[in-house]
């Protein structure tokens, strides 16, 4: 994995543990995007069928990586918060329905299901906290449950769930299983059809490392015709490039979802930095973050007036380590982290860690004897 190292030219002062928030690129992604904007200059959109080939293979890729039956499956958004709203005012909700969440989503995954409330829906939220975290979801569950819509790793602590257990439970209570994978894919393998999940999303700009701006969609197939669409235009169509056509319809994949003109550029550099996961491959992706991430753990506990916040359960680690030092507010650690050029972010009940899969070993031996530091306050 050393060769993969070089793809991410940081600067040598540097300690990047922020890839929960916004992941740096690899170098051939700035390729990627740099060559697409010389096109441009020079060639106008004279090679657009080129363009779209790559947005193609984009698609592909996507579909490997959640392991999509198929491509069809696949909707390319702005980002996660559009892919939850397309669920969430897609579906024929009626008065006393309700969906149930955790108690520590990201705002995205909760605030959606909140806006339901003047159609009648409400919202229960359930703790994590407990030994059985799958099982108390799945407990929250009632008859008049619709959907169960959870973070498959929670963004301020790390805690990873088993949706292979939630999905198969939920099959079972007729509930539809809605997985916000943002903290996920990318990071760990992720595989739709494992979980029997019917809706899945996440942002490209986290663990896939690339710009802002381009996420994934996945919709389970059968489920497509049931999602009310809001957003209309030419590239949701059918039939997107006969422009002379006067009935229309929209189209059976989850292109239905992409109402207007695609994000080419967001799509270059997707395209770039997903070809680097799949040399890597993902299982060794997910190993490394784990090793990183357990490496960073036993270094933090072992220093006095260290609190780790994340579980230290092997199956609910993921690539997201959160702690707090004992008298120190969150800010002021997190201050002087970044003045020590550790980048990370203060979240939930301390301060979040998250490596990558190519974060080198003194990147995370200097960042522990910088905590080390701090903590002797």
């Amino acid at each position: 994995m050393s060769t993969f190292h070089d793809e991410f030219a940081q600067a040598p002062d540097l300690r990047y543990l922020n890839h929960a928030a916004v992941g740096p690129w690899p170098k051939r992604t700035a390729a990627a995007v740099g060559k697409f904007a010389e096109e441009n200059v020079l060639l106008g959109a004279r090679d657009y069928p080129d363009w779209m080939k790559i947005e193609q293979r984009l698609r592909e890729r996507l579909a490997r990586l959640l392991n999509a039956p198929s491509t069809d499956d696949i909707a390319l958004v702005k980002n996660t918060s559009e892919a939850l709203s397309f669920v969430a005012f897609g579906l024929d909700w009626k008065a006393g329905d309700n969906v149930v969440i955790s108690d520590e989503e990201f705002p995205s995954n909760r605030v959606v299901w909140e806006a339901l409330k003047p159609q009648g829906v409400d919202v229960v939220q359930v703790s994590l906290k407990g030994d059985d975290p799958e099982g108390a979801l799945l407990a929250a569950c009632g008859p008049r449950t619709r959907l169960l819509s959870i973070s498959s790793v929670q963004f301020a602590t790390g805690t990873r769930l088993n949706v292979e257990r939630l999905g198969h439970g939920l099959k079972q209570l007729g509930v539809l299983f809605c997985i916000d994978a943002i903290q996920h894919i990318g990071a760990l393998p992720f595989d739709v059809q494992a979980s029997q999940c019917d809706f899945a999303m996440a942002d490209g700009h986290k663990w896939m490392c690339s710009p802002e701006g381009l996420g994934v969609f996945y919709c389970r197939a059968a489920l497509r015709p049931h999602l009310k669409l809001h957003a209309f235009g030419w590239h949701m169509l059918e039939h997107s490039g006969d422009y002379g056509r006067h009935d229309w319809q929209p189209a059976a994949s989850a292109q239905r979802f992409e109402c207007g003109s695609p994000n080419t550029l967001g799509a270059m550099a997707l395209d770039a930095s997903l070809s680097l996961l799949e040399e890597v491959g993902m299982e060794r992706v997910g190993n490394a973050v784990l090793e990183r991430v357990k490496w960073l753990e036993e270094g933090l506990s072992a220093i006095s007036g260290v609190q780790l916040h994340s579980s230290r359960e092997a199956k609910r680690r993921s690539g997201i380590l959160t702690f707090s030092i004992d008298g120190l507010q969150a800010n002021t650690v997190w201050q002087q982290l970044m003045q020590n050029q550790v980048v990370c972010l203060p979240r939930g009940p301390g301060i979040r860690f998250s490596p990558h899969f190519y974060t080198q070993s003194r990147v995370i031996e200097e960042t522990l004897a910088i905590v080390r530091r701090i903590a002797m306050h």
